[in-house]
């Protein structure tokens, strides 16, 4: 991580996030909703860590107000389960329960604020790439295909963020960053 990435992490008991900090990341925590907001309206954050289940003010009520101010302010949810309601789910970028584990968590994170601005960029018609990277008739896509170990429809498909390898590692819990 060549910055510290600053998260807020919205948590009934954020000492459960101390692997981030260990990792390198810089929290700021909050163990409700309400402190929650008025952190995130106070400081700078990269991403949000955001529990589901906080008491009066449910994650997906924190989630959908933040969006509103930051649309694209990732958003990693923590539940206890994935059989959330479709509706709780359109505010957050990412979801991961309790029993994945925080090898999972971690990895989510490092995807939401390294990879995936990475490949949206790469899909950015602006891009500043230049041409002698993409090769003769290459579309940014697949400049950054072949770069990333990707394959073409992977990076066109929402649903497959790293490739079989890195899931493997990230499953076992021996991803490294």
């Amino acid at each position: 991580m060549a910055t510290r990435s600053t998260l807020l992490c919205i948590h009934r008991d954020p000492a459960q996030l101390s692997l981030l900090q260990e990792q390198g990341y810089d929290l700021v925590t909050a163990t409700n909703g309400h402190d929650g907001l008025r952190l995130f309206m106070s400081q700078h954050v990269d991403a949000i860590v955001l529990e589901y289940h906080l008491g009066l003010i449910d994650g997906s009520i924190v989630a959908a107000e933040i969006k509103k101010v930051r649309p694209h302010l990732p958003i990693v949810m923590l539940a206890d389960h994935r059989a959330l309601p479709a509706s709780d789910l359109k505010s957050i970028d990412a979801l991961v329960t309790k029993s994945d584990g925080d090898h999972i968590l971690l990895a989510t994170i490092h995807f939401m604020l390294s990879v995936k601005p990475a490949v949206q960029s790469a899909k950015n018609p602006r891009s500043q790439t230049p041409l002698h990277l993409r090769g003769p008739g290459k579309s940014l896509e697949a400049a950054f295909c072949t770069e990333s170990n990707f394959s073409s429809s992977e990076v066109e498909s929402q649903d497959a963020p790293f490739s079989k390898r890195v899931w493997r590692s990230i499953r076992n819990g021996s991803i490294q960053f």
